[in-house]
């Protein structure tokens, strides 16, 4: 379990440097430049991502069960589901869906923990979902008090919802069907 809070915390950091103090990540960047800043953020992020999922593999396999939801709990956490990965495209592909939602990928940050905290109980699922879901409210409040910078990606074009929402939900039935299996070691169907 310590290597799943090591990692979160270390993720959670570099994700929050301009939650907590924007001038100094400002100060950072005019220091460092932009690439150096985004090259030293990226590392950290990493590597705070490497040991959330080897943490979590490993609390895994040392199981405390907070509580055991229902089973029908899984079909509400498939339907929060679908508009997950369309959102997280939209923060990239600008269109309708990132003005009408501001943050996409924030939004799709919660979905996802709100979903997964719904169908997973063990105190591991719980650091690791309820994490990414106080994070991402966290997040999502502070930034009506701080400068938004551009997010790169594909330029303003109403194709892009189109591109979001297909692609998007390819994705998520790829997930349904296999990808979270490979990737997760769970498979979604026949559980």
């Amino acid at each position: 379990m310590v290597i799943l809070l090591l990692g979160l915390v270390i993720f959670f950091a570099a994700h929050s440097v301009s939650i907590i103090n924007e001038p100094w990540r400002n100060s950072m960047v005019a220091r460092m430049g932009e690439w150096p800043w985004k090259g030293l953020y990226s590392l950290v992020a990493i590597a705070g991502f490497l040991l959330i999922v080897w943490g979590y593999g490993l609390a895994r396999a040392d199981a405390v069960i907070l509580y055991s939801p229902p089973v029908w709990l899984r079909y509400v956490a498939m339907l929060l589901l679908i508009p997950v990965f369309p959102l997280l495209l939209a923060a990239y592909l600008p269109g309708r869906i990132r003005t009408v939602t501001k943050h996409p990928m924030l939004l799709a940050t919660k979905l996802w923990s709100v979903a997964h905290l719904l169908t997973n109980g063990m105190l591991a699922d719980v650091l690791l979902f309820g994490g990414f879901l106080a994070w991402a409210v966290v997040d999502r409040v502070s930034m009506k008090r701080r400068t938004q910078r551009p997010i790169p990606g594909a330029p303003v074009s109403k194709a892009n919802d189109i591109i979001a929402v297909a692609v998007g939900l390819g994705l998520y039935v790829g997930f349904v069907l296999s990808l979270h299996t490979w990737f997760i070691g769970i498979s979604l169907i026949g559980r």
